[in-house]
């Protein structure tokens, strides 16, 4: 992958956005995405200020760039993070459909400041009954309704 100016640019900015982010109390993380060369979001992290676990840097960047695009489908976009993203963060980037990762820090600098989520990676690799926090089924007959209603409608808008 060939890395161009530009890209360190848009790393640039969210290095800057996680910078801005510590000076005023948040988590040192910072994001911007990217389309046809122009940064259409950027955010950080707003963990401990929005009392909010999910609201990284890249998930609240994410958001604002449905927002301001319109659209649920980011699949003609790039991110560019301040550091290696999180299972839940990667796992908002996949649904996002975003094409491309450029990332700063790794998850081994972020363990190295106690942002550590190999416990997370751990966890999905145990059965579920061996999990930390119990999984535990309950009416899948009557939440299966809800799949059915969905399967059948004509006019759904799939994602």
């Amino acid at each position: 992958m060939n890395i161009t100016e530009q890209d360190k640019e848009y790393m640039r900015e969210a290095i800057r956005l996680a910078n801005e982010s510590v000076k005023n109390g948040g988590g040192p993380f910072g994001a911007v995405i990217v389309k046809d060369g122009e940064i259409v979001a950027g955010s950080s992290n707003s963990v401990t200020r929005d009392n909010d676990p999910t609201a990284h840097a890249e998930v609240n960047t994410i958001r604002q760039a449905c927002r301001k695009l319109g659209t649920f489908d980011l699949s003609d976009c790039v991110i560019y993070t301040s550091c290696e993203p999180c299972p839940m963060c990667l796992g908002a980037i996949y649904w996002a459909h975003i094409k491309r990762i450029y990332y700063g820090n790794t998850k081994k600098d972020a363990a190295a400041i106690d942002f550590a989520d190999d416990f997370i990676y751990k966890e999905l690799e145990q059965h579920v009954e061996e999990r930390a926090v119990p999984l535990i089924p309950l009416l899948r007959n009557e939440a299966l309704e809800t799949f059915r209603a969905w399967e059948a409608k004509q006019d759904k808008v799939e994602y």
